[in-house]
């Protein structure tokens, strides 16, 4: 079985995530449920996004419409450019993503950018027909991937958010005059995006519904180098994949915009933010990297551009796309609204340019999830973060009679409201243990027979397996702080 396979089966069995509707046989793909394991982990990681990047920042947080009006889309661009190549077989009427299949099937990578008639081009040369009846493939054309919905009794064209980002770009201007900002500030939202993907697949790693965290910072393109928050990160190493290396580099930050790898330190510093975000959060560093975009990749808005991408058992996966914007969101949005979105910074009336970095929220759980997962001589041990962890403290009684249980009921009432707490009394200790081991549980208390006799427990710690008496009036404290790691 893959890795990927193994962690497919933990979050079905554990309940982390599974498919929609599965009960019915003619549910769509790409639609996921979260359980309960994975709501909690998914809660804790958002928490942790605001506290390592919005409140480390100081940026502002807004929740918006998931449906906007179709100008908004005419505006951005995405009625006209947000399109997949897809290619449909001539005998069964299937339908591929282009660039997909033939990265599937000729092993090589294709740019989502690649022209259509280039894609042609390669499906002739190398003679690709549709993997599931060897028929003759179509000619390559271009999908719109937008929900359209109509509102209201008059049938309003609108259209479910492709991303999260148009709301921060429309409401720019009253952010930035009621919350009395300055140049360069940024604002962040968390929430729901739509994409009606030809070929959903891999679980949580390609959605048609999923969760995204934005974050966008107006700046002043004139004054990106003059950043002072970026001195304090003007020596933190980056792990960059440039165009032309073959490897990953590191490089300081303050390096990399000196010599002209990255175009600002206002760049440089949040590549430096979200790179520590993913620290935190427990991507394994040595499979980490920063990789820079060509030509033929970018978004049709970006100038420049970085993926934060992570390695995984199915390859490197994208987990964030990092990029500057210019000026195309405001401006459009000016253009078709009629409003004018420009500011005066030091006097000079500009139209502000927008750095983004645009993650993926599902994704990004499901690789902290294979990062986090070790098979240990006889155990599964899901080696999460403290901070991340579904549940972060397990409470058994050694058995259930003698008062044991009795006790320690009392030891979950004292912790279930400060801690993700569960009680458990099934089994043996030893199974009792490998369970919360499979699901990433930091810490185990055990009520015994010495509890009852000096009022302590015996807290045994997940990574280790060691075990430590604690007087159950410190457990709380204790506790605490062995969760702030």
């Amino acid at each position: 079985m893959s890795l990927y396979d193994e962690i497919i089966k933990l979050a079905l069995e554990r309940n982390f995530f599974f498919p929609s509707s599965e009960i019915y046989s003619d549910a769509p793909a790409g639609f996921y449920e979260y359980g309960p394991l994975a709501v909690s982990m998914k809660n804790k990681y958002i928490e942790a996004w605001r506290r390592e990047l919005i409140r480390r920042d100081e940026m502002v947080e807004i929740d918006g419409s998931q449906i906007m009006p179709k100008r908004v889309f005419v505006a951005s661009g995405h009625l006209e450019s947000f399109t997949d190549p897809i290619t449909k077989c001539t005998v069964c009427n299937a339908i591929f993503r282009a660039d997909k299949l033939l990265e599937e099937v000729l092993k090589l990578s294709v740019p989502e950018r690649l022209d259509t008639k280039e894609m042609d081009r390669i499906i002739s040369e190398h003679n690709v027909v549709c993997p599931n009846c060897k028929g003759k493939l179509d000619k390559v054309s271009k999908f719109n991937m937008m929900f359209k919905v109509n509102v209201g009794a008059s049938g309003d064209e609108c259209y479910l958010r492709p991303e999260t980002c148009q709301s921060i770009f429309v409401d720019f201007l009253r952010i930035y005059k009621t919350m009395r900002k300055k140049l360069p500030f940024a604002i962040a939202q968390y929430g729901k995006s739509f994409r009606n993907e030809i070929s959903p697949r891999q679980s949580l790693i390609r959605l048609r519904e999923f969760y995204q965290a934005e974050i966008e910072v107006f700046f002043n393109p004139k004054k990106a180098n003059d950043f002072q928050k970026a001195r304090e990160y003007e020596n933190y190493v980056l792990k960059l994949k440039p165009l032309d290396e073959d490897k990953i580099i590191a490089a300081s930050c303050k390096e990399s915009v000196e010599t002209g790898l990255i175009s600002s330190m206002l760049v440089a510093y949040y590549l430096a933010l979200i790179q520590h975000f993913y620290q935190v959060v427990g991507i394994d560093m040595e499979r980490f990297r920063l990789r820079q975009l060509s030509d033929e990749e970018k978004a049709f808005y970006a100038k420049e551009a970085w993926d934060v991408e992570v390695l995984t058992g199915i390859g490197w996966i994208e987990l964030v796309a990092c990029n500057n914007r210019t000026d195309y969101d405001l401006s459009g949005h000016s253009r078709v609204s009629g409003q004018d979105l420009s500011v005066y910074d030091d006097g000079e009336k500009i139209i502000p340019h927008i750095f983004e970095l645009s993650m993926g929220v599902d994704r990004s759980l499901f690789c902290i999830l294979e990062h986090s997962y070790m098979k240990e001589s006889e155990r599964t041990v899901l080696k999460l973060p403290p901070t991340l962890a579904p549940v972060q403290v397990a409470i058994f009684p050694l058995v259930t009679k003698d008062n044991l249980d009795k006790k320690a009921r009392e030891v979950y009432e004292a912790l279930r409201l400060d801690f993700d707490t569960v009680y458990d009394e099934s089994g043996s200790i030893g199974r009792r243990y490998r369970r919360q081991d499979e699901i990433g549980t930091p810490f185990c208390v055990t009520v015994d027979y010495q509890t009852m006799e000096d009022e302590t427990v015996t807290v045994r710690e997940r990574d280790t397996m060691g075990q430590k008496r604690v007087p159950i009036k410190d457990l709380k404290g204790y506790l605490t702080e062995k969760l702030r790691r």
